[in-house]
């Protein structure tokens, strides 16, 4: 049975497991990696219009890794449409690019999960081998946080050098062209950034687990009285 100590951090590492997955997996579903205001550039030049009229242009957009939305004028009032990333749309796109962001998420996803598992076991046995032990928890959240951080890399190389804003808004538009006014990284993208971080403080809690803190002291034989020699004689 481990000492009590050991059993605090690992529980605290295993919630820090549950909650880098939960990090993961939201970040997966939900459509807030890129927001932005996107320009209808074909509509202001046919009306040309000046500085203060180009509200009546600019709408707004919005996507994750499977799907988003946006809304679009063109002088026409507000038109919405939900924007699917497969199966069409990714053709467009760096296809390898894209599906290695998602891959890696799932791979960062099951060694997270593995490390839980080892965190869970680690707070209710004493490990006989060492990769049972916190060597094996050093090892999974770092290969998880590796793989979390390639999938944030490359979904900021498809943004930043690929363009990928502009491809996903101009997605089957024949008549108008849209210009990006700015884009942002939004709350998706960085709660994956929070999970790559989470197991970071996991190897922190981990090695805090081998501090030794010092036993309290029995005060029994000091309480004794002290027999001498003199004593004895009586």
């Amino acid at each position: 049975m481990p000492s009590l100590w050991k059993r605090l951090t690992f529980s605290f590492a295993t919630l820090l497991c549950v909650l880098s997955a939960t990090l993961l997996l939201v970040a997966l579903a939900t459509e807030r990696w890129v927001s932005g205001r996107i320009l209808c550039g074909t509509g202001a030049e046919l009306v040309s219009a000046n500085y203060s009229e180009l509200d009546k242009f600019t709408g707004h957009i919005y996507y994750g890794l499977f799907q988003g939305q946006k809304t679009r004028r063109c002088g026409l009032g507000n038109r919405s449409a939900k924007i699917y990333i497969f199966p069409t749309l990714v053709q467009t796109l760096n296809t390898g690019l894209h599906v290695m962001v998602i891959v890696f998420l799932l791979v960062a996803v099951f060694f997270t999960l593995l490390s839980l598992s080892f965190s869970i076991y680690n707070a209710r046995k004493v490990p006989y081998q060492s990769i049972k032990g916190p060597t094996g928890l050093y090892i999974w959240n770092t290969i998880a946080g590796v793989f979390g951080s390639l999938a944030v890399l490359c979904f900021l190389a498809a943004v930043r050098h690929h363009r990928l804003t502009e491809r996903v808004s101009n997605y089957q538009e024949t008549l108008f062209h849209f210009s990006i006014l700015d884009e942002r990284l939004d709350w998706s993208f960085w709660l994956g950034v929070a999970s790559v971080a989470t197991h970071g403080v996991v190897c922190v809690v981990v090695a805090m687990s081998r501090i030794k803190l010092p036993k309290p002291q029995n005060k029994k034989q000091s309480e004794q009285p002290t027999v001498t020699a003199e004593v004895l004689m009586y």
